[in-house]
């Protein structure tokens, strides 16, 4: 006799707020250093298979870094990313003004989305007194 029964639909896990905007922020920047690897190449700073070799797992690592969001080291591991992002200006000057930018939209992602989870920790779980 065979199971009829559908398997039971996976619950998803909900992620916090700011997990979601922490990940939105790496995800353009790995869209970011996309352009920033081909301008490197285009303009000769590194020989093509450093500009590419490193744009690509820059790039890989922001994304992972993206996945990794749901566990407190893997902030810190965003963090890390932001000051790579920062040393990139060593390659490009440009790249100093332009990783500073992201890295305030990542600070204020993170002190918002803190901001958020608590917020709403506080309406989910009221105390009583």
């Amino acid at each position: 006799m065979t199971d009829t029964n559908p398997p039971a639909p996976r619950v998803r896990r909900v992620r916090s707020t700011t997990e979601t905007l922490l990940s939105i922020v790496l995800v353009l920047e790995a869209v970011l250093l996309f352009f920033v690897t081909l301008t490197v190449f285009g303009l000769k700073a590194l020989p093509p298979v450093p500009a590419f070799v490193g744009g690509g797992v820059l790039i890989v690592a922001l994304i992972v870094a993206g996945r990794l969001l749901r566990y407190p080291w893997g902030i810190w591991v965003g963090w890390a990313l932001q000051a790579v992002l920062i040393a990139t200006g060593i390659v490009l000057t440009a790249m100093y003004f332009v990783a500073l930018a992201f890295v305030a939209i990542w600070i204020y992602c993170f002190v918002k989305g803190r901001q958020i989870d608590q917020q709403r920790a506080a309406l989910e779980n009221p105390t009583s007194t």
